[in-house]
């Protein structure tokens, strides 16, 4: 099994104020669904609130992100699958849902995590 980030961007989810509740409802009925199907593992939503720090090995604290990157922001779900074609179908899934497209990344297998 391999891991799939699904995301989108917070500007990708152009959604009428009083559509929102009904997007938020859609996408946690997705993620039930991921959670009976035993294939969640993560998923949120970036406060985008709390602004972004690096860490230093010697704790020292610099405000923002490595410099030429965007700032994450968004949504994104972690999905622990079978294979690429069936993170498509959950991408599909959750896109419905958000009522925008979703990216999809594969993690790299690390016999470790």
């Amino acid at each position: 099994m391999t891991k799939f980030l699904i995301s989108f961007p917070s500007d990708a989810m152009v959604v009428p104020a009083e559509d929102f509740e009904a997007v938020v409802e859609a996408a946690h009925a997705v993620i039930g669904e991921a959670k009976a199907a035993g294939v969640y593992v993560f998923g949120g939503g970036i406060d985008e609130n709390v602004a972004p720090v690096r860490v230093a090995g010697d704790g020292t604290v610099t405000e923002g992100t490595y410099p030429g990157h965007a700032v994450p922001d968004g949504g994104y779900t972690v999905l622990e699958l079978p294979s690429r074609e069936a993170a498509f179908e959950w991408a599909a899934k959750i896109a419905v849902a958000c009522r925008c497209p979703q990216e999809v990344r594969q993690f790299q297998y690390d016999p470790e995590s």
